[in-house]
């Protein structure tokens, strides 16, 4: 999606490289109408936290990677939910979790738009993905009074499980609260968003996404013992105190790094 005129104009040695590449994503994504100007100021609140976590996925998330594709495996209806960032910045790492899961993208806004959601859509579409929904007005998601209680009712309606990554609390508790369990990732652990899914991955969505792949992938052959064992032993409090720990000791940079 990002123009190669973009990534020409940052330097391959400049330090802060990926980090920029990210934003010129994002912002590339608010000119084609995919990304809200909101999103833009969320994802630089999420930027700081990584910082803190020094920019690398914990064992903490680690975990919760684990966690997750197992759930995900072991449900019978799971859904994917995507919102404008996230379309703008891990499109095909979605497709491909959606193909190996047999399980639809749904387009979930909280500034929705019948144009931005197709915008969106075809985003999706032309990074690979198979089938993606978009909201109906006559399936309401309870306990939600924004435009986000409006699912599809082949979606989220039915699902049982739901990956809402880059979620806004208030439908994260709705979810819950309807029976769902909620798979997320948030770079804050002290979120209302990651206190309250059933499984939180503290980290950046640009790496959690492709290791989620992954072990979905490689956790597929595994047993349904094993898979039930691992779902068993996780503590997802345990998981977001070793989270808030990590980023109240601050990132142990080495060179210090220079912040762009």
């Amino acid at each position: 999606m990002m123009g190669q005129e973009s990534q020409a104009e940052i330097p391959l040695n400049h330090p802060r490289r990926v980090s920029l590449l990210t934003r010129a994503r994002l912002t590339e994504g608010t000119r084609q109408g995919i990304t809200s100007l909101d999103g833009l100021i969320a994802h630089g609140r999420g930027e700081a936290f990584d910082y803190l976590l020094g920019e690398k996925t914990g064992d903490f998330a680690a975990r919760a990677i684990d966690t997750a594709a197992v759930l995900f495996l072991v449900a019978r209806r799971p859904v994917i939910s995507v919102n404008g960032n996230a379309a703008a910045l891990v499109p095909r790492e979605l497709a491909a979790l959606s193909k190996l899961l047999g399980s639809p993208l749904e387009v979930n806004l909280f500034h929705a738009s019948r144009e931005r959601e197709d915008r969106i859509r075809n985003q999706l579409l032309s990074h690979g993905a198979a089938q993606v929904l978009l909201p109906q007005q006559e399936f309401v998601l309870p306990y939600l009074e924004s435009n986000r209680r409006f699912v599809n009712g082949q979606g989220i309606y039915r699902a049982d499980v739901v990956f809402v990554p880059l979620e806004d609390g208030d439908r994260c508790e709705a979810l819950i609260r309807s029976g769902r369990k909620v798979v997320t990732i948030d770079l804050n652990p002290l979120s209302r968003t990651s206190r309250k899914a059933s499984i939180t991955i503290v980290d950046n969505i640009i790496r959690a996404l492709p290791l989620l792949v992954d072990r979905v992938t490689t956790l597929a052959s595994e047993p349904n013992s094993a898979l039930n064992n691992l779902l068993e032993n996780y503590d997802n409090g345990l998981a977001l105190r070793e989270a808030e720990a990590a980023l109240r000791r601050g990132a142990d940079f080495s060179p210090p790094m220079n912040r762009a």
